[in-house]
């Protein structure tokens, strides 16, 4: 049986303004099929002979990932928070050790949450060639046979075959030129580099102490010294932040003799940029691919994108626009790599459009910011059946709640009380308050702030049942 280890980590700015910080896109809905690409990820297992999977994510994620999980049923998942990202190869090594110490073995399949495979059925069969190599001790990566000259991925050059379609390494490559990349796709023994790989957990760990003992050990304190918190494992953050960062490719597969790459055609994409994603999308007979409320005229080779307004176009070729609540990209498809320079210059002018949307998750539900000025703000808060705010106060400002649908349960003070459907109620500044939706249905209500200062780093919290207090 192989263990899914789906590494859930990274912040895909190239899809900005649709991928942030706090929500990139493995926890996003990019294609036609209604589920996020982790939850694609998980999907496309299912024929698998596989135990419950193993969620490698950000701490900033955490209740992204628990919750997306959650609605596929996973009601006990197993998460391994990384405080600070090092790369994949001590990624691996966490997940590795924490099932040694419980004294498993497994195979691990190891995926990243954010591609997108066609042909499943290729792909399980894939899976199933690369076990058998797996069980014989090998360490299996997954090469995708190239289909144009691509810039954008690293390459492995095939070695000697070891079977059909399966052959031994001869090395990996870095992300070539164009014209290194057109001769790589003419010379025809190259592979794109997927980032997938299956091979034994002991396999994996003895090859990385071998060839990177600082990473091992620093892995291996950090294990030790773990917590959990629900279902989230938290390795410790000072031991594993002074862990060397690096790649499983430069810190085992590059030097390990027990290399193996199992060709695949399957359809398969990173979908690292707009470009890309338009590449697989479904597109009308101009060539656009598009999604939400979109008009277009006079367009041809386009992806328009749209969340929450009409978007029309005219005259226009080879164009990504994309609209969210808070931004709008227009860029040239050409130009599609380059999206993230705009995050860069985001970040370095200390705007908050690279870090969250207007809506933003929580553990309990969500909140869109809808309205503010000087002195107030206005949010929906979505508050789903059975969860609860913390406890908390706040010293600058005070809330007025106006229930649209459902119950809340309202601790205001000593009191508790419960408010429904067009009734409302105020939390004065200073006030112990918590926020509770008791009944079986979403509890929506509009919140009104008003005070000096408005930012969500004026709670104090003293009780709160997702171990944030």
């Amino acid at each position: 049986m192989l263990h899914p280890v789906i590494m859930a980590g990274g912040s895909g700015s190239r899809l900005w303004p649709l991928s942030r910080q706090l929500n990139p896109k493995q926890f996003l809905k990019l294609t036609d099929n209604n589920l996020s690409m982790l939850q694609e990820t998980l999907h496309r297992l299912a024929p698998l002979e596989v135990s419950a999977p193993m969620i490698i994510c950000n701490e900033q994620h955490r209740f992204l990932a628990a919750e997306q999980l959650r609605q596929l049923g996973y009601e006990q998942p197993n998460i391994i928070l990384e405080p600070v990202g090092r790369n994949t190869a001590p990624a691996i090594a966490l997940a590795a050790m924490q099932l040694r110490a419980k004294g498993d073995d497994p195979l691990l399949l190891v995926l990243a949450a954010d591609h997108q495979i066609r042909d499943t059925a290729s792909f399980h069969r894939k899976v199933t060639q690369a076990q058998a190599l797996a069980e014989e001790g090998k360490l299996v990566t997954f090469g995708i046979v190239p289909t144009h000259p691509e810039t954008g991925y690293g390459y492995i050059q095939k070695g000697s075959a070891l079977s059909n379609g399966v052959f031994a390494v001869s090395r990996f490559v870095e992300k070539p030129d164009l014209d290194t990349a057109e001769k790589y796709l003419r010379d025809g023994s190259y592979l794109w580099n997927s980032g997938m790989f299956l091979f034994r957990a002991s396999r994996y760990l003895e090859e990385l102490e071998t060839f990177r003992p600082d990473i091992f050990e620093a892995c291996k304190a950090a294990v030790l010294t773990a917590s959990s918190d629900m279902y989230f494992t938290r390795v410790d953050a000072e031991t594993f932040a002074a862990c060397p960062a690096d790649s499983i490719d430069y810190a085992v597969m590059e030097k390990t003799a027990d290399a193996a790459v199992v060709a695949l055609d399957a359809g398969w994409s990173d979908i690292g940029s707009w470009s890309a994603l338009w590449n697989v999308s479904e597109k009308d007979s101009q060539g656009n691919a598009t999604k939400g409320d979109v008009l277009l005229q006079d367009t041809r080779d386009c992806f328009v994108s749209t969340d929450s307004r009409l978007v029309a176009t005219l005259g226009v070729q080879d164009l990504i626009i994309v609209e969210t609540k808070d931004a709008v990209l227009v860029a040239h498809k050409d130009c599609s790599q380059d999206v993230k320079l705009i995050v860069e210059r985001l970040k370095g002018d200390n705007r908050p459009e690279h870090l969250n949307h207007r809506e933003v998750y929580r553990p309990w539900g969500v909140y869109d910011s809808i309205d503010n000025g000087n002195r107030y703000q206005v949010k929906r808060i979505t508050v789903r059946p059975g969860a609860k705010l913390s406890l908390q106060m706040h010293h600058h400002r005070a809330e007025h709640w106006v229930v649209v649908s459902g119950t809340a349960k309202v601790t205001n003070g000593d009191r508790s009380y419960l408010v429904t459907e067009n009734e409302s109620t105020y939390i004065p500044i200073g006030q112990v308050h918590a926020l509770e939706n008791p009944g079986v249905i979403d509890l929506e209500l509009i919140e009104v702030q008003s005070g000096s200062y408005l930012g969500e780093d004026d709670i104090v919290r003293f009780q709160d049942k997702y171990g944030r207090a």
